[in-house]
C-alpha cells in the first residue's frame, strides 16, 4: 500500500466557528427558553446544531514538524495528512501519527560464527526514517519492532560473508574494510525494510571483537602475523643491501674475494642487519686471511 496525500482544513479557523456555533446555540436556547410560551422547534434546533458542532470538534488534531497522519475510515484507508499545526478533518476519520524524523538505534552486541567459523562479538548504529507513512502502518504491524528485529538479522547475515581478519591480498574483511562493510549492510537492510516504508540512511559498525573464549588465542595469531610480516620485510631489506655491497665491492675492485670469503661476508652482514640487539665488531689486526 502506497502513501496517497490528501487534504484537510486549517484547525484554528474551524475551531472558532465551531465555538461560535455552540455560542449561538446557547443564546437561540436560553432566549426561547425565557420567553413564553417557549417554541419547541427553536430548543430542538439549537440542541441539535449544538450536538453537531460539539461532535465536529472531534475532527480536530495536532500534526508536528517531521510528522503525518493517516487517515483511515471505517478500516479503509483514506490518506495521509502532513500539513503541520492544528487541522481539520472528518471527525469519522481515524488518526494515526507517524514520525517522520531520522531516527537511530545500536543493536545490542551478536555473538555470531564470521566467515572462517570464528565466532565473534558485533554491533551497529543503523539510522533510518519512515518515508512512507502507509506503509509503515499497514504493511507491518509495529514498524519500530520490525526495524530492529530485522536490523539484528542483517547483521547477523552479513557477518557471516565475511571473515574477521584478511587473509589474502584483495580480501574484503570486517576489520579492515569499514566501508565496504558499511555499504553491503546498507544494502542488505534497504531490501529488508523497504516493505515498510522505511529508509536505512547509514549503518556502520560500533563494535567488533573476538568473543572472550578465543580472544587471547586470536591476540597471539595477530601478533604472529606481525612479527612474520616485519621479519620478511627485514630479511628482504637486508639481502637487498648484501647485494648492493657486494656489486659495490666488485665494482670498484676495492678487494677481491673468494666464495668462502663472500660466504662468510654475507653471513656477518645479514646477522647485523637481522639482529634484534646491536652487535659487538671484532677488529681483525692481522691479514685478510
Amino acid at each position: 500500500m502506497k502513501e496517497n496525500p490528501t487534504r484537510s482544513l486549517p484547525g484554528i479557523p474551524v475551531l472558532l466557528g465551531l465555538l461560535v456555533v455552540d455560542a449561538l446555540c446557547a443564546w437561540a436556547f436560553i432566549d426561547a427558553a425565557a420567553n413564553p410560551p417557549p417554541s419547541v422547534a427553536v430548543l430542538v434546533a439549537a440542541v441539535v446544531v449544538a450536538l453537531l458542532a460539539t461532535f465536529c470538534l472531534f475532527g480536530l488534531y495536532m500534526v508536528e514538524p517531521n510528522q503525518s497522519a493517516v487517515l483511515s475510515l471505517f478500516g479503509k484507508y483514506v490518506g495521509t495528512a502532513k500539513e503541520n499545526g492544528l487541522r481539520w478533518n472528518n471527525p469519522f476519520f481515524g488518526k494515526r501519527k507517524v514520525s517522520m524524523r531520522v531516527r537511530n538505534f545500536e543493536s545490542g552486541k551478536l555473538k555470531v560464527n564470521e566467515l572462517d567459523g570464528s565466532p565473534i562479538e558485533i554491533a551497529a548504529v543503523i539510522v533510518w526514517q519512515v518515508v512512507d507513512s502507509a506503509e509503515a502502518v499497514y504493511n507491518v504491524d509495529d514498524y519500530e519492532s520490525f526495524v530492529h528485529i530485522q536490523s539484528e538479522s542483517a547483521l547477523r547475515t552479513m557477518a557471516t560473508s565475511y571473515p574477521y581478519d584478511q587473509h589474502e591480498d584483495g580480501q574484503v574483511a570486517l576489520r579492515s574494510h569499514a566501508a565496504e562493510i558499511s555499504a553491503h549492510l546498507r544494502e542488505e537492510l534497504s531490501e529488508r525494510l523497504a516493505d515498510a516504508g522505511v529508509q536505512v540512511l547509514d549503518a556502520r559498525i560500533s563494535h567488533l571483537a573476538y568473543a572472550p573464549e578465543i580472544a587471547q588465542a586470536m591476540l597471539q595469531r595477530q601478533q604472529a602475523n606481525a612479527i612474520i610480516a616485519a621479519r620478511t620485510r627485514i630479511v628482504a631489506g637486508a639481502v637487498g643491501m648484501v647485494e648492493m655491497a657486494l656489486a659495490d665491492l666488485q665494482k670498484n675492485g676495492v678487494v677481491q674475494l673468494d666464495e668462502e670469503r663472500k660466504a662468510q661476508m654475507v653471513s656477518n652482514l645479514l646477522v647485523v642487519l637481522c639482529g634484534e640487539r646491536a652487535t659487538q665488531p671484532i677488529v681483525n689486526a692481522g691479514t685478510l686471511y
